[in-house]
């Protein structure tokens, strides 16, 4: 008998080719009337997969009484029921570490994007501006090398940002709850120094209530009129509203954003801006990490039911 498990939303295709060959796979994105399924067939679940963006509440949780594992695909924790899911010993798993390099690869990326002002000078030659004559010519950007960099959140993803820093010869700087015990660089415990001190600040702690605004329209101003924001952590992180504010009246430099408060919807006023940089929410989107993080997921699942750990268990306390 092939142990039963339910799919939250969609996978790569080669990830539910793989678990309909292993489990007893049912799609709940293909049905009808999802609710009414799972009020007459949750009890038949004992797997659950899903993704950091569709979460697991309590609800769905409620629903699935024989649940005994839970494997997300991402490393974002804020929309599972992770409390829920400790009372009842459900084990869940997660895909940290496979993707630390991409999402700082595209830290980097937004940080020399809104910098050196990369994607508005493409709109630039496109739009035939830089062969128009008597029009004034491109603005200049702000070099990066050698520029102070600010992370909020030292976790995995934050160290690999730091060394990407390092080999930019930057001053790096990190604000948390607490110091990291072998962290190489110098804590600081006021976000709002940090922000001040920062020419860079880069957003790469977890979401959920506790940092939900964690940057708001005071860090923002401490960041002041010279100084980037980029965003690659959760978009409840920051005051959206207080972010627009901020660079609609250029009382910040730019902003690189990659996550959103409301996605996939985006502020119109963010749109018009030439001092942001918008992203869909691809900081993990390469085929090898994406490649990882199912295999990440499929690998949590067998080793439960196999009775060993999982690789990636999630910090359910």
């Amino acid at each position: 008998m092939k142990h039963r498990l339910l799919q939250q939303g969609r996978m790569l295709p080669s990830l539910e080719a793989r678990l309909a060959q292993t489990y007893d796979l049912h799609r709940l994105i293909d049905e009808p009337d999802p609710k009414a399924f799972l009020a007459a067939h949750g009890s038949e679940f004992v797997g659950l997969v899903t993704t950091a963006a569709n979460g697991a509440g309590a609800e769905l949780l409620a629903a699935l009484p024989a649940l005994r594992v839970l494997s997300s695909f991402g490393v974002g924790l804020d929309k599972l029921d992770l409390a829920g899911a400790a009372k009842r010993g459900i084990a869940v798993g997660y895909t940290p570490d496979v993707l630390n390099d991409c999402v700082a690869d595209i830290a980097m990326a937004l940080m020399l994007d809104i910098a050196r002002r990369t994607a508005e000078a493409d709109r630039f030659v496109r739009q035939g501006k830089w062969s128009t004559p008597g029009l004034a010519s491109f603005p200049l950007g702000r070099k990066v090398s050698g520029a102070r960099l600010g992370i909020v959140g030292l976790g995995r993803i934050g160290r690999t940002i730091a060394k990407r820093g390092e080999g930019f010869e930057m001053a790096i700087r990190y604000h948390s709850r607490r110091p990291v015990a072998d962290a190489v660089w110098p804590h600081e415990p006021s976000l709002l120094e940090l922000a001040r001190w920062a020419d860079f600040l880069v957003v790469i702690t977890a979401g959920g209530a506790a940092t939900r605004h964690l940057i708001n329209a005071d860090v923002l101003d401490a960041l002041g009129p010279d100084g980037f924001i980029v965003n690659v952590a959760r978009g409840s992180v920051i005051d959206e509203a207080a972010l627009v504010r901020a660079l609609v009246q250029r009382r910040i430099a730019g902003a690189g954003l990659d996550v959103f408060e409301n996605e996939p919807k985006v502020p119109a006023e963010l749109m018009a801006l030439d001092n942001v940089v918008l992203l869909p929410h691809i900081a993990s989107g390469t085929r090898e990490t994406r490649q990882a993080m199912a295999d990440r997921v499929f690998d949590n699942l067998q080793a439960f039911f196999a009775g060993q750990a999982m690789l990636s268990p999630a910090p359910l306390s």
